[in-house]
């Protein structure tokens, strides 16, 4: 029988700590890909994993510096449950709010929860935004050294590298979303099949790791739903979280596609729901699906009333299943 959050956090205190991280069994599969990680990273990473299959992390993507109100979607949650999220969903999207965003997931970490982060990267030779990022790229002349499109990529990865650095540098982890929803059409890093996207994650995972020392990441790997197919894992080496999303209009658990993931990851990988639209319903979760977290999107997918009812909400963040901010553990709090 699984245990409720608050009797899970009360095992994690019990089990104790080794150089401030939980204890656990001597599993091979629970360590980071990257063997030079932070302190913080690891202890981060043993907390997911020993929730994991025990209870489901709350979390939210936010809108960003967009007024009228950058913490509209935390305000929302505030006024509605009386609670705020473990997690929150930050977005490298617009370069003149990246500073911004930076700040706001260093206050988010101090302040004891969790960070995520992802990048809707704009086709490198075209420009940054959200519509750029659906625009095509050539990926084969991007992976060849000294192309334009490589000369181009390569800028992009290095400004996003100096921008994770300084989260790396204030202390804090970051679970690290890059190229979401790969196994879809819509973004120019999907567009090009599954080699193609495996090449661009090695590269990226190299760099980040090998060049720019980004010890603070945690590599979490997100499908798109609708194609959950095993050409696209990069392996187990290069990825420590694994996930997948779609935006169905109810409740539900949404085991099938749990299923889909942990048919290709197995019992490696803590498995999340990425994002989310409407929040799965907490008494249908279990072992056939037991999503690490959940991350609802912003703006209307939180607060459309064909998403999720301010009562749904509320019995949601409620919940002995989902685990809210106040809940995290105080050791998770970054103190730089």
């Amino acid at each position: 029988m699984a245990l409720n959050r608050r009797e899970a956090l009360g095992a994690t205190a019990a089990i104790g700590l080794l150089h401030g991280t939980p204890a656990l069994a001597a599993t091979a599969n629970r360590t980071l890909t990257n063997p030079n990680a932070t302190p913080a990273a690891r202890r981060l990473y043993a907390y997911l994993w020993h929730q994991y299959g025990r209870t489901t992390l709350t979390g939210q993507q936010e809108q960003g510096s967009a007024p009228p109100n950058p913490n509209g979607e935390l305000d929302y949650l505030r006024r509605v449950t009386g609670r705020q999220p473990a997690l929150l969903g930050l977005d490298y999207i617009d370069p003149r709010d990246n500073d911004a965003v930076n700040d706001r997931a260093t206050e988010w970490a101090r302040s004891g929860g969790i960070v995520t982060l992802c990048w809707h990267w704009g086709a490198p030779d075209i420009g940054t935004g959200y519509e750029n990022s659906k625009k095509d790229f050539d990926v084969a002349a991007a992976l060849k050294t000294g192309t334009p499109q490589n000369v181009a990529m390569m800028r992009d990865m290095t400004d996003i590298a100096r921008l994770l650095a300084v989260l790396r540098d204030r202390g804090v982890p970051v679970l690290w979303r890059p190229f979401h929803e790969f196994s879809g059409d819509w973004f120019w890093w999907g567009k090009h099949g599954p080699d193609a996207f495996k090449a661009l994650w090695a590269l990226m995972y190299d760099r980040f790791i090998r060049v720019h020392r980004l010890d603070n990441l945690i590599w979490v790997l997100g499908w798109a739903g609708q194609n959950i197919d095993p050409a696209w894992y990069p392996g187990r080496a290069q990825v420590d979280i694994a996930g997948a999303d779609i935006y169905a209009l109810d409740h539900g658990n949404l085991a099938k596609m749990f299923a889909q993931v942990k048919a290709i990851v197995g019992d490696t990988l803590p498995i999340c729901l990425h994002e989310n639209g409407p929040v799965p319903d907490p008494s249908l979760l279990g072992p056939s699906a037991d999503w690490l977290w959940f991350m609802t999107w912003h703006t209307r997918w939180l607060t459309g009333a064909d998403q999720n009812r301010p009562d749904q909400l509320r019995r949601d963040f409620a919940s002995k299943r989902y685990i809210t901010k106040d809940e995290l553990p105080a050791w998770l709090k970054v103190t730089r």
